[in-house]
């Protein structure tokens, strides 16, 4: 894989400020082109920081400000401070349609979880507002989805009351069929939320053709049902390997997106990112306006109080790895996911359920589970250090179950080689213990046939003498 000119230039030992990083402003709201050396990345945010309020001096604020040095160390820098630009970069790089001097409209969340009952809660809001100036009943709410949905889904339908109307799966197709989700689709949906990467195969679900589907409907019915999409897991995949696959606000029914900054993010567990489609999409009402911290401050989250190491860690990597970086990294793991399919594909002892276009993962099953299934191959790798999960699918392929590896920026080629080399392994431990088993059962039978044979004998014998 070629490395970038950035990559090369890093290497180099040139002093932070005369470089030409240096001499050229990052772009404030959108993610750079061309990586940008790790030194300078981190030399510009610290330098931003400096002009920051001093978060000990800061007496409007309950959070807590200081904390041992000790501890102090094993969080970031800049722990107790804000920063939102990266709404607006990941804004971009969803096509949201923004004037060139135009704020998005977004939020970070404590994970992709939170970022996605926010958006269903704003779908919920307009929906009722709606309903409510027609002179319609509005307690009834309902969502469709596929049954491959995240659990953060059925939490948001126990939780918000909205009933959840699944399309269920079969082997073969485990995403959502679009014409299916939008034969569902009734006057109280609120929403049709699509999958952007499965969490189940890592497959993206087609949000141009339920997006085609649906705007047929809604002109058909009269009605304006939108799109959600949950992109935790493919949002900063697409963009850099599939640019041209349309399933964000070029689409003009997807109203809301949310996405993992601690997954593809490549930031520690703890970010994630709501985005609407214009502020029109989310109901002001929806956003609580403060003034007690020294300035107006809008905010719409489930929590008040958070702490921005992620966000600050985020928006390193948006600038650090730029549009290149983050490609140059995704396609690296597609690679990867591809060689280590293609080695399970050569052992001839697997089915693979993922595909080659999306989240760079493979899930896969065995052809052969007479004697051994899944669960039992995913324990026989726990030894080798290996944490891989093994579960069935959802309704109606429950009968199915898989393993799934996930390829992160960290798993290299030499480790994919490791992983198959010790799959190997594992399978012939299996396949052992299988023989022995089926050996000692043949024994055990071939023993119960003589004994029974040798009681039949000798009970004929009894009855001879007595006759």
């Amino acid at each position: 894989m070629a490395f970038s000119k950035a990559a090369k230039e890093s290497n180099v030992n040139h002093p932070t400020f005369a470089t030409p990083y240096s001499q050229v402003a990052l772009p404030r709201f959108k993610m750079p082109e061309r990586s940008t050396p790790k030194e300078t990345a981190y030399q510009i945010i610290s330098d931003e920081l400096m002009l920051d309020g001093n978060p000990r001096l800061n007496l409007a604020s309950f959070v807590t400000t200081w904390m041992e040095p000790e501890c102090d160390k094993l969080v970031m820098a800049g722990a107790t401070k804000n920063y939102n630009r990266c709404v607006n970069m990941i804004a971009h790089m969803f096509h949201a349609p923004l004037k060139d001097s135009e704020a998005a409209t977004g939020v970070a969340t404590l994970g992709s979880s939170e970022a996605m009952m926010l958006a269903g809660l704003a779908f919920k809001r307009k929906w009722q507002n709606k309903r409510k100036a027609q002179g319609k009943p509005y307690d009834k709410p309902n969502m469709v989805t596929g049954a491959n949905v995240h659990v953060c889904w059925d939490k948001f339908a126990r939780y918000f009351e909205v009933e959840m109307k699944e399309v269920k799966l079969k082997e073969g197709y485990y995403v959502m069929d679009p014409a299916k989700a939008v034969e569902m689709v009734d006057e109280n949906t609120i929403c049709v939320a699509a999958i952007l990467g499965s969490t189940l195969n890592g497959e993206f679900e087609d949000v141009k053709r339920l997006n085609d589907l649906l705007m047929k409907k809604n002109k058909k019915t009269g009605w304006d049902t939108p799109i959600h999409v949950d992109a935790a897991s493919g949002g900063f995949v697409a963009p850099f390997i599939y640019p041209e696959l349309e399933w964000d606000f070029r689409l003009p029914l997807v109203k809301s997106i949310n996405v993992s900054g601690s997954k593809y993010g490549l930031v520690y567990a703890g970010v994630g990112w709501a985005i609407w489609r214009t502020k029109e999409d989310l109901p002001e009402e929806l956003i609580f306006r403060i003034n007690y911290l020294g300035s107006d401050q809008p905010t719409f989250t489930l929590n008040f109080s958070k702490g921005s190491s992620t966000i600050i860690a985020q928006y390193y990597q948006l600038i650090r790895l730029g549009v290149e970086g983050y490609r140059n990294v995704m396609v690296n793991c597609r690679e990867n996911a591809k060689m280590l399919k293609e080695g399970l594909i050569k052992m001839g002892r697997f089915n693979v359920a993922s595909k080659d276009d999306g989240v760079p993962l493979v899930a896969f099953s065995l052809k052969d589970s007479s004697h051994y299934d899944e669960f039992k191959v995913v324990a026989k790798l726990r030894p080798f250090g290996w944490i891989v999960p093994a579960y069935t699918m959802p309704a109606d392929a429950q009968h199915v179950t898989v393993m799934r590896i996930v390829i992160r920026k960290e798993f290299t080629r030499t480790l994919a080689l490791r992983l198959l080399q010790d799959i190997h392994n594992a399978l012939l431990g299996l396949d052992a213990n299988a023989k022995a088993f089926s050996s000692a059962k043949k024994a055990s039978v071939t023993n119960e046939e003589v004994v029974t044979t040798t009681t039949k004998r000798v009970t004929i014998t009894k009855m001879n003498c007595i006759c």
